[in-house]
């Protein structure tokens, strides 16, 4: 019997998420950042086997919003868990149960689907501290299951995915062998350079940037020339990215290539602009025209 269903991957920023769904599938789909709140839309990652496939939502990190932009991230994040066989929300172990936490516990207590609650970091934890967490955890909820892993090594991820198809029904499969994401290339090339800007860029660029591909010419060769235009809110972030000399547009072009290159499997010509559109995170217009815009 073949099995297959959705699971919406949700929990506060920066607790593993996108790591996770990377790990699982094998295959990085989204792009991952030491900064909070780096999962911007709604992404989706196919992991099929012999018995069973399971689309994975990774949703942007729920948080307190501070403009329409992060309005509109905890309304992707939450209308992902709809329409699901059920929902995995990631804690992290390392760090104490907070208010946002809290939070996304009360919300999930309307879910009409299995919830598991997944402890993430356990290879920082001291032994003893993931009893004492289970403990805590099941006095807030009726869990169906907990499970502690590590993301970054798959410590005990075999047990999630197992625990997960135990709740799938008999299904088709949705999508065909090898596949790893519904996302279009541009996406997903927009995304790469957005994760370069934001490990290069440290805290001078936290959130204001966006990234939209704007051509992609085939060329003779059957190699792709890409155009990029990287969106930020103020000159001086303008001059962060661009760096001395252009020495740092030219480091996160590098790095960002190289990254589009080894997921595509071609050759790839990379030509980044940098502009500056202020205050475009609270711009209803600018949302939608960068992706980021939610009816949910």
């Amino acid at each position: 019997m073949f099995k297959s269903g959705f699971v919406a991957i949700c929990g506060r920023p920066n607790v593993g998420k996108s790591t996770l769904m990377n790990g699982l599938i094998k295959h990085k789909i989204a792009i991952i950042s030491p900064k909070a709140q780096t999962t911007r839309n709604k992404i989706q990652g196919v992991l099929t086997d012999e018995d069973a496939q399971i689309i994975f939502i990774d949703t942007p990190g729920i948080h307190k919003p501070h403009n329409k932009l992060s309005e509109n991230m905890n309304k992707m994040a939450f209308s992902a868990t709809r329409d699901v066989e059920c929902i995995v929300f990631i804690v992290d172990g390392s760090e104490e149960f907070g208010v946002g936490d809290e939070y996304i516990v009360e919300k999930l207590k309307n879910a009409k689907v299995p919830v598991f609650l997944v402890i993430n970091k356990i290879d920082k934890l001291k032994p003893g501290t993931v009893k004492d967490l289970e403990h805590h955890f099941k006095k807030l909820y009726n869990f169906k299951k907990i499970i502690p892993i590590s993301a970054l090594n798959l410590e005990n991820t075999d047990t999630l995915v197992n625990e997960i198809k135990n709740v799938l029904p008999e299904g088709p499969r949705y999508y065909p062998d090898g596949f790893l994401s519904d996302h279009p290339e541009e996406f997903v090339m927009a995304e790469l350079i957005r994760e370069k800007i934001l490990y290069f860029t440290h805290d001078e660029i936290p959130h204001s940037v966006a990234v939209e591909i704007e051509e992609i010419k085939k060329l003779k060769s059957g190699h792709l020339d890409v155009s990029a235009v990287i969106v930020v809110e103020r000159k001086s972030q303008k001059g962060i990215i661009i760096g001395k000399g252009g020495a740092m547009i030219k480091k996160i072009g590098v790095a960002a290539r190289k990254d589009m290159e080894s997921l595509l499997g071609n050759k790839i010509y990379l030509t980044t602009f940098v502009k500056v559109e202020e205050d475009w995170r609270n711009n209803i217009h600018h949302l939608k025209e960068y992706g980021y815009n939610s009816k949910d």
